[in-house]
């Protein structure tokens, strides 16, 4: 082939040339047939064909994307030079300078998407955006961009540029049925776009590039804020502000008129599937795709959900002070979100209730524990190790005798009730939530092993160990409760992780599949006997007995397994309970973060995650946990739970004496006193042996 090649090469070029002359030719004749309406047309050229969100029955529709379209149209003379500059800097700062495209955005577009193998990049003018989303459908690909490029070409012959920035403005999507700026300026301030101030505009042009993300509605106000500043000094670097109006603009609090009512179904749902929808397709093509969006969601169950929570607002807010409330089901065995309830109301403006809490990041207090401990079994530590309960200074910088010293950096924890116990089972310590073996059973399974373990789980949202230490196990970083909620479902699962997932199918106008997720695959997390021995903890009613929550958490004929978080600012209330086939996690508190009343969170979420549960496990099939019988008699009597054994000095010791916490398995340390933690954890021991009478070996 390539002999024959080089031996005929000026033949091969000429035929290449003539392949490339026809080519073009043919290119050149279908431009000629591409026609531009009139501008009075092109208001009613394009048919927008609306995607229709439904539940996963495919039946119940939750909300259609383009349906009711709000657009007032008005000419570009009563739109405010402040939406026009702002639009430009941001958009298309050489807009009155190119012919429609730019070759050189044009050409870095197609080495992007070819190096990507990808459609994604832009390199649009506001030109090329007229012509999508006047003359276009949603559709992707090479010869749809090659006709956008050349209608382009032919609107900046038809039209002037001011007729092309007035189509823009008015054509432009600001989010949900908002579109055109006067509909946007009037959703948003309450104003005509005539009215709009500098600040404001650079709202309306923030939103532009992702109206759902941007969305002044939605849980990402900083990066709408953010976007907004970047507005600011894209006009001033194109001369449209001077550094002092730039600094004054980004100053300005801007107030957004409350959100108006809709007959949407389950809007915090349909906003994230939306969301969802556009970073992955792009806004024009996940909202006029005309596409068939089948969800994960269980129209009943979110129904009864938002039924339990709005029930239980008033009291809630007069027993507890908690104003708003959220809840997330999911089925473990897929990760398909079954139920999203962002807020007691989607429209009540007095709480903020369009912000969706299960998205929002806060502090999970105890119900955090369940990772540190699942990854102490993991290291060796058994639900039978024994470690003490006793007041304790674990804080280096202090002294170990100063066990009462809770003055930053001063570590003192207290457990709920005041109480100090004594010698505890792992077991018993995690069923009862009691925090200073908690704050142990961290220190023995390493804190950067017990964040990577949360981290593999789901757990999205924690950084840096060293940000937390310690407090790491009592809720100390911020979670969310939907990846609170997805990560214990690797428990449910027997250690099996599936990402959360909130689309099961999606059909063009066609019915052709574009996306299907109706098999889905997990990944081993967690070893099965880790997950089962914390499940086998977790659904105990006599291990937790002592809690006194029994009632709310224990259902006749149903194995379930549950825990519960207060932050000790009681800004933060959670519970989070499953099943082999059913996770719900439930918060409740504040947007603003105000405290609730001092009270744990079974008696101010208990209520309302029972009446949940109580009713799914009625429609769901009955799932019982797998119990696996763990031999310990090879292990070592610490970590068998054989505390009160005399060391060499003849006294009772706490663990670090029998252990090496980085080889529990190992060799007994040749010398205990070497770990930082040992005099500290021991000289509590000490004192509680001395109260209580001396080493006591315990009833047999």
């Amino acid at each position: 082939m390539w002999r024959y090649l080089r031996k005929h090469w000026r033949v091969t070029l000429v035929w290449l040339f003539g392949l490339g002359f026809l080519f073009l030719g043919l290119i050149f004749l279908w431009a000629s047939s591409l026609k531009v309406p009139d501008l009075a047309s092109l208001e009613s050229r394009k048919v927008e064909q609306s995607t229709k969100i439904y539940d996963r029955t495919g039946d119940v529709l939750l909300y259609s994307l383009n349906n009711d379209t709000n657009r007032t149209v008005i000419p570009l003379s009563s739109v405010s030079q402040n939406i026009q500059n702002a639009t430009l800097a941001i958009e298309d700062p050489t807009f009155y300078e190119h012919y429609g495209i730019k070759p050189r955005a044009i050409l870095r577009a197609i080495l992007v998407d070819i190096l990507t193998l990808s459609a994604s990049q832009g390199g649009s003018t506001i030109t090329q955006q007229v012509v999508k989303l006047t003359l276009l459908t949603g559709a992707k690909s090479p010869i749809r961009k090659i006709e956008e490029w050349l209608l382009s070409l032919k609107v900046e012959q038809s039209l002037t540029k001011s007729q092309i920035l007035e189509l823009y403005l008015n054509h432009a999507p600001y989010g949900g049925n908002i579109y055109g700026v006067e509909q946007a300026a009037q959703t948003f301030f309450g104003k005509h776009a005539s009215e709009v101030n500098v600040a404001e505009a650079a709202y309306l042009a923030a939103v532009l590039p992702a109206p759902s993300r941007y969305s002044p509605y939605g849980n990402r106000k900083d990066q709408l804020d953010a976007r907004k500043n970047l507005v600011l000094k894209k006009m001033e670097e194109h001369g449209y502000l001077t550094e002092e109006q730039r600094i004054a603009a980004e100053n300005e609090v801007v107030t957004f008129v409350p959100q108006r009512t809709s007959s949407i179904t389950a809007p915090h749902f349909v906003f994230y599937v939306q969301q969802y929808l556009e970073q992955k397709y792009g806004p024009e093509a996940a909202e006029q795709g005309g596409w068939k969006v089948t969800t994960t969601l269980d129209a009943d169950l979110q129904a009864k959900a938002q039924e339990i929570v709005m029930a239980r607002a008033a009291s809630q807010q007069a027993n507890f002070n908690a104003s708003n409330a959220g809840m997330i089901a999911l089925d473990p065995t897929n990760g398909q979100i079954l139920v999203m309830v962002g807020s007691r109301n989607y429209f009540d403006t007095e709480i903020g209730g369009n912000f969706n809490v299960t998205l929002a990041e806060r502090q999970p207090g105890s119900s955090f524990k369940p990772f540190v401990y699942a990854k102490a079994f993991e290291e060796g530590y058994t639900p039978d190790t024994v470690v003490f309960d006793t007041q304790t200074q674990f804080s280096t910088s202090c002294s170990a005798y100063d066990v009462t010293n809770k003055v930053a950096p001063c570590y003192s924890p207290d457990n709920y009730d005041g109480k100090f116990r004594g010698p505890m089972t792992l077991r018993d310590a995690l069923a009862q939530s009691i925090n200073v073996p908690a704050i142990k059973a961290l220190y023995l399974a390493g804190i950067n092993s017990s964040l990577e373990l949360a981290k593999s789980m789901g757990i999205s949202t924690l950084t840096n160990a060293n940000q937390y230490g310690l407090t790491l196990v009592l809720g100390g970083g911020e979670v969310t409760l939907l990846d609170m909620s997805s990560a214990y479902g690797v428990f449910a699962t027997d250690g099996v992780k599936y990402q959360p997932l909130s689309v099961i199918k999606i059909e063009d106008a066609n019915g052709n599949v574009i996306e299907d997720n109706t098999q889905t695959a997990g990944t081993q997390i967690l070893p099965p006997t880790v997950a089962r021995e914390i499940n086998d903890i977790l659904s105990d009613p006599v291990a937790r007995a002592p809690l006194g929550e029994n009632t709310l958490f224990t259902f006749p004929g149903h194995d379930v397994a549950v825990k519960t978080g207060t932050t000790n600012d009681y800004k933060d209330a959670w519970t989070i309970g499953y099943t082999p086939n059913l996770v719900v996690g439930m918060w409740v508190g504040n947007n603003d973060n105000k405290p609730m009343v001092r009270k744990v969170s079974g008696f101010i979420v208990g209520p309302m995650w029972n009446e949940f549960m109580a009713y799914a496990l009625n429609k769901l099939p009955t799932a019982s946990f797998t119990r696996t019988e763990v031999d310990n008699s090879g292990l070592k009597p610490a970590l068998r739970g054989q505390w009160y054994i005399p060391g060499s000095d003849g006294q009772i010791h706490e663990i670090l004496y029998w252990v090496d916490k980085d080889n529990p398995n190992g060799p007994q340390p040749s010398n205990p006193a070497n770990d930082p933690q040992f005099t500290r954890w021991d000289y509590s021991v000490q004192q509680w042996l001395t109260s209580n009478g001396g080493a006591a070996a315990p009833t047999q």
